[in-house]
């Protein structure tokens, strides 16, 4: 059973290995980086160890992982199938957002947009493609979103199962999100437990 965490009673040692869920364009890295910021604990962003020049998997990227699993505080995203368990195995605390369709596609286009118009640097030298390549790119970030946006559903049945041990707070909105971030400071893993 994960523990129950009650809506706004700190737990009394924050969690030091931080796991943030949820759908392509749904603020993990951001929530990453604000969680990163109040407990003091670094942040991998797990698409900088994935992706080479090219978009191309770097070779390094498992063993990279597996480095980082290992290290006694991280936050980082839980994404690729490959390196999940583990991280899962080590981890804490798992955060999952789970904002509803619309929000979610409202705020992956809005990145894809921006990034592409703006030629924003992403990791090892590589950008958005043009947005023409929505219509013919079938694992475009924007088809990606929309064809994964349930991929998530019955994750705290699963959790249950492979991490009894972790800790999970499952966020349904901005408001949620911001008002767990503001207890971190006095003491994290506040919210509410996931529904079952």
């Amino acid at each position: 059973m994960h523990d129950e965490v009650a809506p706004t009673v700190p737990t009394p040692t924050p969690p030091r290995r931080i796991l943030v869920a949820g759908t392509s364009g749904s603020g993990k890295t951001t929530l990453a980086g604000r969680v990163s910021a109040a407990l003091g604990v670094p942040h991998t962003e797990l698409d900088s160890l994935h992706h080479g020049p090219g978009w191309t998997p770097r070779p390094e990227f498992e063993a990279d992982v597996r480095a980082l699993a290992d290290g006694d505080a991280w936050v980082t995203e839980w994404q690729y199938r490959q390196v999940r368990s583990l991280l899962l195995s080590r981890a804490e605390l798992l955060v999952w957002l789970d904002l509803p369709v619309r929000v979610v596609m409202r705020q992956v286009v809005r990145r894809t947009v921006s990034r592409r118009l703006r030629r924003t640097v992403l990791w090892n030298g590589n950008v958005e493609p043009p947005l023409r390549t929505v219509f013919t790119d079938q694992d475009h970030i924007l088809r990606w979103a929309w064809r994964t946006r349930n991929k998530f559903r019955g994750l705290d049945r699963l959790l249950a199962v492979e991490a009894p041990h972790l800790t999970v707070v499952r966020l349904h909105s901005r408001r949620e999100v911001d008002r767990w971030v503001t207890g971190l400071p006095d003491g994290a893993a506040v919210g509410p437990r996931p529904q079952r």
